[in-house]
C-alpha cells in the first residue's frame, strides 16, 4: 500500500518524478510527455496504476518545478539528460524491468532512449508509443519558427491545452517559450539510423487523431524485430491521456505482456 508520505514524492534530484511510490512493484513504467507537457499530467496515471507497477514521469526543464531552467531545443540534449536518470533507476537493487511510454513528441523521446539503452547493452523490457507516426513517417513542420498566434492556434486545434490557459495571455506568455522549444525539439529531429530493437513494441492510436493516421502508426513496426501490436482507442490526439480513459488499461496490458508480470485484473482490456 502507498502511504500518504510516499504519495506525491517528487524525486527532487534529477528529471524523473514519482507521484506514488510502489515498493513492491514488479515493473516500472517511465513516461515521456508530449510537447508542452509536464510530469503533472501523469499524476492520475501514477496513482491509479496497479499496485505492482510503479510509474515514473520525465519532467522536462522549463515547466512546473523546473520552470526556471532553460528548456532543451534539440533531441540529443533532451535524451542525454534523461538517459543517466533512467539508467540509475534501473540500476537499483530491486532491478525491476522497465518499460518506456511516450505520447506524441514523447514517443520519439522514448524510442531514442530505448535505442540508447539497447546500444549500451541494457535494453528496456518494452516500448509503448502513442499518438505519433513511426520514425520513418514523421511529418515535417516548422511551427517553432512561427509567431505566437500561429503557435497558439495549433495548441487550440489539438485541444490539449485548457481553455482557461488559452484565454489567459499572461499565463500563455510564461508557457510559450518552453512549448516553442519542445516544438523545435521534435520538428528538427531527424531519426538516426538505429539497429532494430529486439523488444516488444506497442503503438496506440486514437481513431480521430489528426496527428497520426493508421499507416503512419503501423510504421513503428519497422523499429523492432520483436513482437509488435497496434491498438486503436476512441477520441482525438489527447483523448489518449484522459484520466479514467481506456489508454491506461491498454498501457498496463502492454506492460504486463512485455515483462511477464501479473498486474491487477482491473486494468485488463
Amino acid at each position: 500500500m502507498t502511504t500518504t508520505a510516499e504519495t506525491d514524492s517528487r524525486a527532487a534530484e534529477g528529471p524523473l518524478r514519482r507521484f506514488a511510490v510502489r515498493r513492491h512493484a514488479q515493473a516500472r513504467l517511465v513516461c515521456l510527455p508530449h510537447a508542452g507537457g509536464s510530469a503533472g499530467q501523469f499524476r492520475r496515471w501514477a496513482v491509479d496504476a496497479p499496485w505492482d507497477v510503479e510509474i515514473l514521469v520525465a519532467q522536462y526543464p522549463g515547466r512546473e518545478d523546473r520552470y526556471g531552467e532553460p528548456a532543451h531545443e534539440a533531441m540529443p540534449a533532451l535524451v542525454a539528460e534523461l538517459l543517466p536518470a533512467v539508467m540509475a533507476d534501473r540500476g537499483s537493487s530491486a532491478r525491476r524491468p522497465t518499460v518506456l511510454f511516450g505520447h506524441s513528441m514523447g514517443a520519439s523521446v522514448a524510442y531514442e532512449l530505448a535505442c540508447r539503452l539497447t546500444a549500451l547493452g541494457d535494453p528496456p523490457a518494452g516500448l509503448i508509443v502513442s499518438g505519433q507516426p513511426g520514425p520513418a513517417r514523421l511529418r515535417r513542420t516548422r511551427l517553432h519558427t512561427a509567431g505566437d498566434d500561429e503557435l497558439i492556434a495549433d495548441l487550440t486545434r489539438l485541444r490539449g491545452t485548457g481553455e482557461a490557459v488559452l484565454r489567459d495571455r499572461a499565463m500563455l506568455g510564461a508557457l510559450l517559450p518552453a512549448i516553442r522549444s519542445d516544438y523545435r525539439v521534435i520538428e528538427t529531429y531527424r531519426p538516426p539510423v538505429h539497429r532494430p530493437l529486439g523488444i516488444p513494441v506497442t503503438a496506440l492510436r486514437a481513431g480521430d487523431d489528426p496527428e497520426a493516421d493508421a499507416e503512419e502508426v503501423r510504421a513503428w513496426r519497422e523499429v523492432t524485430t520483436g513482437r509488435f501490436q497496434t491498438c486503436v482507442l476512441p477520441g482525438d490526439h489527447f483523448a489518449l491521456l484522459d484520466p479514467g480513459g481506456p489508454a491506461l488499461a491498454r498501457t498496463m496490458s502492454a506492460v504486463r505482456a512485455a515483462v511477464g508480470a501479473t498486474v491487477s485484473s482491473t486494468f485488463a482490456p
